[in-house]
């Protein structure tokens, strides 16, 4: 069975001001709706039973991974926005602030990552074997899976993402993000990530 365009989890036109629903049908309908379709196509004929994004991702080559790792890449990041705005709560704040010395510096370090960042791809706050939080730079098709590392929050920096909306201003666009980010989703993200890492130190002295 082909592997199918995940619904949004909002409506077209819910991001607006900040994503126009022009923008968003066709990053969505478009831009990730290609990737699946593509990918659909490369598998014609795979005698494997229905696999998942993460499998092919984990185990596939080159387009197909690539594929994979793009329709993955954009299915956590309509996660990570909402219209339902809510600040980020005091624990993950604590946990930003301890390796940023704050809110706003974690913003800026992301942002200033983000704007070095002058090829096709991503940029991530992720969580660490070592138990820590990061910033990584994803050029291309990557993922934060392929490197062993857990994604908690994903800005897309294909020039797809903000052109339409906001011209050559990707700063702009960054900072009018900030506005929409779906805080609850990160710090699940992050819960989940300490649960694996703790879960895997008990089995490791079990």
């Amino acid at each position: 069975m082909p592997l199918e365009l995940p619904s949004l989890p909002y409506a077209t036109d819910a991001l607006a001001p900040v994503i126009s629903e022009h923008n968003l049908r066709m990053h969505h309908e478009g831009v990730h709706a290609g990737y699946l379709k593509r990918l659909n196509t490369l598998l014609e004929g795979d005698d494997q039973p229905k696999r998942s994004l993460e499998n092919i991702m984990g185990t596939g080559r080159g387009e197909a991974q690539a594929c994979a790792c793009q329709a993955w890449n954009h299915t956590f990041f309509w996660q990570c926005l909402t219209p339902w705005y809510h600040p980020p709560s005091q624990a993950i704040e604590k946990a930003l602030s301890a390796q940023w010395e704050s809110l706003y510096g974690f913003q800026e370090a992301f942002m200033a990552s983000a704007m070095a960042h002058f090829m096709g791809g991503w940029t991530w706050l992720v969580y660490t074997p070592q138990g820590r939080l990061d910033i990584h730079n994803a050029v291309d098709a990557s993922s934060p899976l392929l490197k062993g590392v857990t994604p908690l929050l994903a800005i897309d920096m294909w020039e797809h993402a903000w052109y339409v909306d906001f011209g050559s201003d990707r700063r702009k666009y960054l900072q009018k993000l900030w506005d929409i980010i779906n805080w609850p989703f990160v710090e699940q993200c992050f819960e989940d990530a300490i649960a694996t890492a703790q879960g895997r130190r008990n089995r490791l002295h079990a």
